[in-house]
């Protein structure tokens, strides 16, 4: 029965980081001026109260790894840090200059790239850059994705002393067949050493990211991989599925042939087997794809209710505005999305002209919102609920129509002012959440778009 309901929902579709999502945005109607303005607003509803979210991109890497989906540039020519961060802290400015007051930051996030490729003095400017203009919010929590390989002790403990208490390290899979495949070679000892440096200086929050799906990937390799990590026991884990989007990625993603990927059966059943496993280990399930101790910060924000999932990915706190620095980094105001150029050499070009570097954008409308906050609460909840008065919208009807089949399979309960995803429909989340957005019903993609959900 899993085996035909695979075959069924294994269709293209978002990971749902955002509502509209970015090949549905309206760039027509989207203009800087609105973006600020939806901005300046989001700011003044909550920067007392819940403070702001930063994403900073640092898209050097040293080797290009083929899983990997992200904005990078490959170089070994560490010359490059110095005017990045320069360009970085003057991008923070020009948004600096658009608030009455200090902004309150709630998080900091640094993401890649590899941004352990930054030695730590240039970590260290740029971190105190950035608070030299902004105060802290009460329980702010600061995070960064380090690289086995190539993050030190010295990295480590710079980090910890500006305030860092999170950290994540790419795993994907130990198996070094699967890691020769995806250009991403790291033994254990590396992830073991990190990992336990990382406690040893005080770290309250260490992750792992593995992935399923890869190539030459089999159910023995991810049960070696999760064996490996019960040795280590991180505080949370991403399990997640390859998004082969070479399409989209270019060359990068192609370093295999499509005939090397597991079939989506495959996928699945090795989906099955970590998910079981690291229930054993004492692992819950985190919205889609995260797992976390109950002692782990994601694990308390779904018993108080605070778990949220924007261009992060799940976030133990909410905060309506997330502003993005750098290169191709996404903005979130609430009221609207808007994305930095993709080249570098464009990024330095606007930052010297003093322009905020955004190239295109979303600004969300009324039935925009309520689907999102539909979308968000599925994501992070697995449920839904409406009033007439509240999350109501005139296509819901139809909506629930479309769901009907997914309630027929076992996937989902639907009530009369309330959608409850099963235990068995948890895998099919973004299929569920694809009944609710519009736009993608609207308009039919010619070319594929996504991964697959499967």
């Amino acid at each position: 029965m899993r085996n035909s309901l695979v075959n069924k929902y294994n269709v293209a579709g978002p990971r749902y980081t955002s509502y509209p999502t970015v090949p549905y945005w309206n760039e027509d109607t989207f203009s800087f001026e609105k973006w600020k303005k939806t901005l300046i607003q989001s700011f003044k509803e909550s920067n007392t109260s819940e403070g702001l979210s930063l994403y900073l991109h640092l898209p050097f890497c040293e080797s290009l790894c083929t899983f990997c989906g992200c904005n990078k540039r490959i170089t070994k020519r560490h010359e490059v840090e110095s005017p990045y961060i320069k360009a970085i802290l003057k991008e923070w400015d020009l948004y600096c200059n658009l608030f009455d007051t200090k902004p309150n930051i709630k998080e900091i996030h640094l993401g890649g790239g590899t941004p352990t490729f930054f030695s730590t003095n240039n970590l260290k400017r740029l971190i105190n850059g950035l608070l030299d203009k902004a105060t802290l919010a009460e329980g702010y929590e600061f995070s960064f994705e380090g690289h086995p390989n190539n993050t030190t002790k010295a990295h480590l403990q710079t980090l910890y002393d500006l305030g860092f208490r999170r950290v994540s390290f790419g795993v994907q899979d130990y198996n070094i067949s699967v890691q020769i495949a995806i250009h991403r070679i790291q033994p254990f000892v590396n992830v073991k050493r990190v990992t336990e440096q990382a406690r040893e200086i005080g770290y309250t929050s260490v992750g792992h990211d593995i992935i399923f799906g890869l190539p030459f990937q089999t159910e023995e390799h991810v049960a070696e991989t999760i064996k490996k990590t019960k040795e280590l026991m991180p505080d949370r884990l991403a399990f997640y599925s390859y998004a082969h989007v070479p399409w989209i990625k270019g060359n990068g993603q192609r370093g295999f042939k499509e005939e090397n990927l597991p079939s989506p059966e495959s996928k699945r059943r090795q989906y099955e087997l970590g998910k079981e496993l690291l229930a054993e280990a004492g692992y819950v399930e985190i919205g889609m794809d995260h797992f976390a101790l109950k002692t782990d910060s994601l694990y308390r924000s779904i018993e108080q209710n605070k778990l949220h999932r924007n261009f992060m990915g799940y976030t133990a706190s909410k905060t309506q505005a997330m502003i993005g620095l750098g290169v191709s980094s996404i903005s979130d105001s609430w009221y609207g999305f808007a994305q930095n150029v993709k080249s570098l050499e464009d990024y330095y070009q606007l930052i010297e002209d003093n322009q905020i570097p955004i190239y295109r954008g979303h600004i969300l409308n009324h039935i925009d919102l309520i689907i999102r906050k539909h979308i968000l609460n599925l994501m992070c909840q697995f449920k839904t609920t409406w009033n007439s008065n509240h999350n109501y919208f005139n296509e819901l009807p139809d909506v629930l129509i479309n769901l009907k089949e997914m309630e027929l399979d076992g996937l989902l309960e639907i009530e009369s002012n309330k959608i409850q995803v099963t235990e068995k429909g948890k895998p099919f989340v973004r299929n569920i959440c694809m009944a609710f957005d519009l736009l993608l019903q609207e308009k039919k993609a010619e070319t594929q778009l996504f991964s697959m959900t499967i």
